[in-house]
């Protein structure tokens, strides 16, 4: 079960969308924000993976390790208190190897699967 006011992050190497559980008890999705590269600073696009190795795949590694810091910083100044995330397996196995350690305390729920796409209910169903 996914805690009321929890955030749940849907991303793939271009985009992510944050949403926020508004239920009190179950799921029910609201989002918040949208996410893209040019709305994340990167600074300087420090740890780059040696895994990118195309611009493409390069810049869709720069994105999940930029969306990661957001996540943390996101928890470090307490703008949320537990997260679920759905990213694509390649995202979220780069994702995984940056979170800060609060994020991974706090982590409710990962489902490798890409659903950037996907309507909110398809969201809300791939978390249960």
């Amino acid at each position: 079960m996914l805690p009321h006011n929890a955030m749940v992050v849907v991303a793939d190497g271009h985009s992510a969308k944050i949403f926020r559980n508004v239920a009190k008890y179950g799921i029910e999705l609201s989002e918040t924000h949208h996410v893209t590269p040019a709305s994340l600073a990167s600074p300087a696009h420090m740890a780059i993976p040696d895994e990118a190795a195309a611009n493409s795949d390069h810049d869709e590694a720069v994105f999940a390790v930029d969306l990661t810091h957001h996540l943390n910083t996101m928890m470090l100044q307490n703008d949320m208190d537990d997260v679920a995330i759905i990213a694509d397996p390649s995202t979220l196995g780069i994702m995984r190897k940056h979170y800060h350690k609060e994020l991974q305390l706090r982590l409710r729920r990962e489902v490798a699967k890409t659903m950037t796409n996907s309507d909110v209910r398809s969201v809300q169903t791939a978390l249960n």
